[in-house]
């Protein structure tokens, strides 16, 4: 018998979103596989928050379908909006109250008694760094401690999918990586994370996997690695003094290439220093974003993931 795929967390097909004239997405397509991370790369106005709205029912779709853990989110909004959750660019937290009476407000608000309540903010407030913190008014809470304070909400009742809209935005690196951290952690115990960023390291060092929008489609997907090497190989670079680059020799990053590099250098007669450059996830978001990239139909290539 032949192999039984498992249902993805989130299906989308063909799907388009127009305001007024101006056409959002175009005929997207994309798969977002069970306990992964899925980060969402594109340019300013490329759809990435329309293509969340539309997954989290907040916006409904002109043409296509979706389905969110198996369920239609045009046909039964209702029922996805009770298997995920979502934190959206800014915090949706209440500055007046405590970390504790956020959490416990809102997990009254799902149905637990008090009791309850309160025990489930005693045990978000533990998993997310911020028992410390239980106590004081959110307005003191740094950046930092304020989306993790947002994570921990969306986890009142725990989601089959969590969404999120360029969570890091405005925080400082080490909050970035703090709050990488957790992401990950939520991700290894089960759940579906799909994220939308404009930091290109964040999806290089979190996601399992990245998609880049463009054009209201997605022009690529794959790993972070797959898509560097999809534009090229490593690169030796000769420079000057004053890092000026004087001549760049392509190489496939072996010993016997790189060996073959250095002697095209060493042949020229020019001095300088010489390091290898490898592409990177800003080399693949500028190769696919280009303005004058071709629009339409894409070629073959463009459709198949990048393994």
């Amino acid at each position: 018998m032949p192999e039984t795929l498992p249902e993805p967390a989130i299906d989308v097909r063909g799907l388009r979103k127009a305001f007024g004239r101006h056409t959002v997405l175009d005929g997207l397509d994309l798969t977002v596989r069970r306990g992964e991370i899925l980060a969402l790369l594109g340019p300013n106005g490329a759809g990435k928050t329309t293509t969340i709205n539309i997954l989290t029912t907040l916006v409904r779709p002109d043409a296509g379908t979706a389905t969110v853990a198996g369920v239609d989110v045009a046909r039964h909004p209702d029922a996805v909006k009770q298997r995920i959750s979502l934190t959206g660019q800014a915090a949706a937290v209440d500055d007046g109250l405590t970390g504790t009476e956020n959490v416990a407000m809102l997990a009254r608000l799902s149905g637990l008694s008090a009791r309850a309540a309160r025990g489930r903010a005693a045990e978000l407030l533990a998993r997310f760094d911020l028992t410390h913190a239980a106590g004081r008014r959110v307005g003191a809470y740094s950046g930092g401690m304020r989306r993790r304070l947002d994570l921990a909400l969306s986890f009142v009742v725990t989601p089959e999918i969590l969404f999120l809209d360029e969570p890091t935005t405005g925080l400082d690196t080490r909050s970035r990586r703090e709050l990488w951290n957790v992401i990950r952690s939520l991700a290894d115990a089960g759940t579906t994370v799909f994220l939308t960023t404009q930091y290109l390291e964040e999806a290089d060092q979190l996601a399992d996997r990245i998609a880049v929008l463009d054009g209201g489609r997605v022009v690529a997907i794959g790993t972070a690695s797959s898509l560097k090497a999809r534009i090229g190989g490593d690169t030796v670079e000769l420079r000057d003094a004053h890092g000026a680059l004087v001549r760049e020799v392509p190489t496939d990053g072996t010993v016997s290439g790189l060996r073959r590099a250095l002697d095209q250098l060493d042949e020229s007669g020019a001095e300088g220093v010489v390091s290898l450059r490898r592409p990177t996830l800003d080399d693949v978001f500028l190769a696919l974003t280009s303005s004058d990239r071709p629009r339409g139909p894409r070629a073959d290539a463009d459709l198949k993931e990048i393994a």
